[in-house]
């Protein structure tokens, strides 16, 4: 399959819910494309031949809570490279960095372990979709304090229209997503 038929078979697995979690919001739900295991290996099948080029390679994969460890887990078991998650404030065990991020409704922190990465490291940073940017850059920021190389972030979805893409690739981040969606 070539890119574009990806994207839109993968489009045709996502489910959209009104007016959830608040009224307005079109929630795109990505439930279906882990449901149906033909779906979910065209997913991660499209995440794993990209990052197998040896300029993209990276050393680890870093997911972001909670949906982004569902897909950086699997694409770093087909990479052969380590996981990380990155976790909401008060989920991890051990010595943290914390990185807190504005939202729309207010704000969030995340966290690190401060031995989850060596400097220089080349990172990829996974999660499910991009929104506002919050979420992403937040990682990149922790990440980078570890001294870690953020060498892209990558998601399925785009929202473009929430400016969210657009803010990390301001930052510097390259940003890799399957497809996109109009409106939020």
């Amino acid at each position: 399959m070539d890119n574009f038929s990806i994207s839109q078979y993968l489009k045709g697995h996502i489910r959209t819910v009104p007016d959830w979690p608040a009224p307005g919001v079109q929630f795109r739900d990505i439930t279906p494309l882990l449901q149906d295991p033909k779906v979910f290996r065209v997913l991660i099948d499209a995440f794993v031949h990209r990052y197998m080029d040896p300029d993209l390679r990276p050393d680890v994969v870093a997911g972001l809570d909670a949906r982004g460890f569902i897909l950086g887990a699997v694409v770093a078991y087909e990479l052969n490279v380590g996981f990380i998650p990155i976790r909401k404030k008060g989920k991890l065990p051990f010595e943290t960095v914390k990185e807190t991020y504005e939202l729309e409704y207010g704000s969030a922190t995340v966290e690190l372990h401060t031995d989850a990465v060596r400097p220089g490291n080349r990172v990829l940073l996974i999660d499910d979709l991009i929104a506002t940017g919050g979420t992403m850059l937040a990682g990149k920021n922790l990440l980078e304090k570890l001294g870690a190389v953020v060498i892209e972030g990558a998601a399925i979805v785009d929202l473009p229209e929430l400016g969210g893409s657009a803010k990390v690739r301001a930052s510097g981040l390259e940003l890799y997503t399957l497809l996109d969606f109009a409106g939020h």
